[in-house]
């Protein structure tokens, strides 16, 4: 009797789990690098929580943060369960979480994502070496395209900001970046070329007061990312709803124009080393 106890409490936890040993959680929670300000996040993740909540049958919920660590604190203290991380920040959750976070899907842009360095029309910055005891401006020091990439270019054309530049300053995020050079608070800067391009597009920015001079190579960047303990069966459902999002659908197409994309491909994990590899190189990781 006291074996068949055991054996049906071992299958009833198996049931709360999925059968996969992995957590059920009541309420899904979402969140993403804080890369524009707050009222833009919330424009664009809530509708993908609500997508979300319906393709999984549970409830979802887009949570909000402060900054980008507290994105890999949350996930890894399991108050978070789905981030849309920058590259750099998918690096550190995967470390935070002893290589148990779980790189789900991208948009294609993100496989060959890049930066663009900008600075006030004129004759004073036209290339990188023009930057030499100029003022400028990174985003968020955790930013993959915003800090991290235009560092490694920035070093690999033989230029150290720190010593190079007359001023380094970090703006927080891209959209602030670009506002600081167009306004000349420092004459140039380097942020998400999607960004630029929506700033461009829905003129916020002025491009005959502040223009791209540079555009680095490509590399792989943003990735939705879910802590390794949540449920299989979750992360196989969360895949397949981002995966089957077709841009000849109009109300799929909302979704994909928030993202700027027009569809999402499967992460590959590997696929991040070279940004774990340039992160260590720029002496952001050690």
């Amino acid at each position: 009797m006291r074996v068949l106890m055991t054996v049906l409490m071992l299958g009833l936890s198996l049931l709360g789990t999925g059968m996969s040993g992995a957590d059920v959680p009541a309420v899904l929670r979402v969140s993403a690098i804080p890369d524009e300000n707050p009222n833009e996040l919330l424009r664009i993740y809530t509708p993908f929580a609500e997508y979300l909540s319906k393709e999984l049958g549970m409830q979802v919920q887009f949570t909000p943060v402060v900054d980008y660590a507290a994105t890999v604190e949350g996930l890894a203290a399991r108050k978070l369960d789905l981030v849309w991380y920058g590259g750099f920040t998918s690096v550190q959750a995967v470390r935070r979480t002893s290589g148990t976070a779980k790189r789900l899907v991208l948009r294609q842009e993100d496989a060959e994502f890049k930066s663009v360095f900008i600075a006030r029309p004129g004759p004073g910055i036209k290339s990188l070496e023009d930057l030499k005891g100029k003022t400028f401006a990174f985003g968020s020091v955790s930013s993959t395209s915003g800090h991290l990439m235009p560092r490694s270019f920035l070093l690999q054309a033989k230029l150290n900001p720190e010593k190079d530049f007359k001023q380094v300053a970090y703006s927080g995020a891209h959209d602030a970046t670009a506002l600081w050079v167009e306004s000349g608070k420092v004459e140039a800067g380097a942020l998400n070329f999607l960004v630029w391009d929506k700033l461009v597009q829905t003129k916020k920015v002025d491009p005959s007061k502040v223009n791209v001079f540079w555009t680095t190579p490509p590399y792989v960047d943003y990735v939705w990312t879910a802590r390794g303990d949540l449920d299989t069966g979750i992360q196989d459902k969360i895949v397949a709803a981002f995966l089957k999002l077709d841009y000849n659908n109009p109300e799929h197409r909302k979704l994909l124009d928030l993202h700027r994309t027009k569809k999402y491909i499967r992460a590959n994990d590997a696929d991040w080393k070279g940004i774990e590899e340039a992160a260590v190189a720029a002496g952001l990781l050690k």
